[in-house]
């Protein structure tokens, strides 16, 4: 049977071309980029090419580009680096009610460390009002993070005009774009950004492989001492590999840009359209416009998600409940708890997450699977089958 991956929320395929990039750096040109002789040049070389490829993609300089082992440390890195750094200016951190636990359990270890930290509702399709933010600015107020789109339901953030006002008030801006590499057009200048996470396995690099982009001048504390590597804030020896990998897929999501966001934009609205009136009981969660291009996210009346994900990989399609990094968690989603959503019917939801791989056949499939998944899930369901009586009494 083939099998259909739709978690690329999660995790993406690497690119053969970015594969074919990364090949020599495993058994040709290994060696250490701190090393004097040919084999080090050569990976510090790399490093450099690299480094560019990835400052060009989001229209940085190169020498603001920090390479890490992924998302979750480059979010560590601004948030820690930044509170840390700056304590004697302020010690007040505005964040979101959602975001990845990456930035919040982040700032609530920061809070046990003295700082104090505003987490901002949101509203029901998952979006941060910029006022509240305005708001809830201190003088004691040294950062303010707000993530680009929220990797459960979609919802894309106005980081332009959330980093403006940070800006205006003298306060740096650190946004969380992991999900919006390969899916948005993102100028970390244009877009009022001082610090931006990324992680390469989300736009079909290898994992173990990320990058923050710190904008010259910010005054950062690092988190990992050592030989001074990535100019002291990420001491280690480099992943050659990893790093080039990166590069190459940041650069070919930055030329491909246009034609795979209509690509997986069409796949998503034949997903959505057709589940919503297939379907009975079922809803969009997040907004339905400012939606990342490869995101739909639906809660099912009387359905156990996780039930639901099990029986769609039976029939040959891989999707999610949310989160990937909370998958084995007994609790609801926080996200969706944070837009409204009581835990029961939080507990129904159903992530899809296309790739420019996906095809509209494949959209095709899964539409002709979910009715029935559905159906059949909802005759077992206790709560269904007590829902039907009362309304048939």
């Amino acid at each position: 049977m083939e099998h259909i991956y739709f978690d690329n929320s999660a995790t993406t395929r690497v690119d053969p071309r970015v594969a074919e990039a990364m090949m020599p750096y495993f058994d040709k040109w290994y060696g250490n980029a701190s090393s004097l002789h040919s084999f080090g040049r050569e990976a510090s070389e790399a490093l450099d090419e690299a480094r560019e490829r990835t400052a060009n993609a989001i229209g940085s300089k190169s020498q603001e580009i920090v390479f890490t082992s992924g998302g979750t440390e480059s979010d560590n890195l601004a948030i820690q680096g930044v509170a840390f750094a700056n304590r004697d200016a302020g010690d007040h951190i505005i964040t979101s009610a959602f975001e990845h636990h990456a930035v919040l359990n982040t700032c609530r270890f920061l809070e046990t460390q003295g700082f104090r930290v505003t987490y901002l509702p949101v509203t029901s399709v998952g979006m941060v009002d910029p006022e509240l933010v305005k708001e809830a600015i201190t003088k004691r107020t040294i950062l303010v993070s707000i993530m680009t789109a929220n990797n459960e339901i979609g919802t894309v953030q106005n980081v332009r005009e959330i980093g403006g006002i940070s800006h205006d008030n003298g306060l740096l801006f650190h946004t969380d774009a992991v999900q919006g590499i390969g899916k948005l057009p993102l100028e970390v200048n244009k877009d009022n950004i001082d610090l931006l996470a990324l992680s390469a396995h989300k736009f079909h690099g290898p994992k173990g492989v990320g990058a923050l982009f710190v904008r010259k001048g910010t005054n950062l504390r690092p988190l990992v001492y050592g030989g001074g590597q990535e100019r002291g804030l990420r001491s280690s020896t480099e992943n050659i590999p990893g790093i080039v990998g990166l590069g190459k897929a940041i650069e070919l999501s930055k030329l491909e840009l246009e034609e795979n966001v209509a690509r997986m934009t069409s796949v998503r609205d034949r997903i959505i359209d057709g589940t919503l009136v297939g379907v009975t009981g079922c809803r969009l969660n997040g907004h339905r416009v400012r939606r990342l291009c490869n995101n739909a996210n639906f809660r099912f009346d009387y359905i156990d998600g996780e039930a639901l994900v099990l029986n769609l990989d039976v029939k040959g399609f891989a999707t999610s409940t949310g989160s990937a990094c909370s998958a084995r968690s007994t609790e609801a989603s926080h996200v969706l708890k944070a837009i409204g959503i009581e835990s029961e019917h939080a507990r129904g939801s159903l992530r899809i997450t296309l790739s420019k791989m996906n095809s509209m056949a494949e959209a095709e499939a899964y539409l002709e699977t979910i009715k029935e998944v559905v159906t059949r899930l909802r005759s077992i369901s206790p709560v269904a089958m007590l829902s039907k009586q009362e309304g048939g009494a």
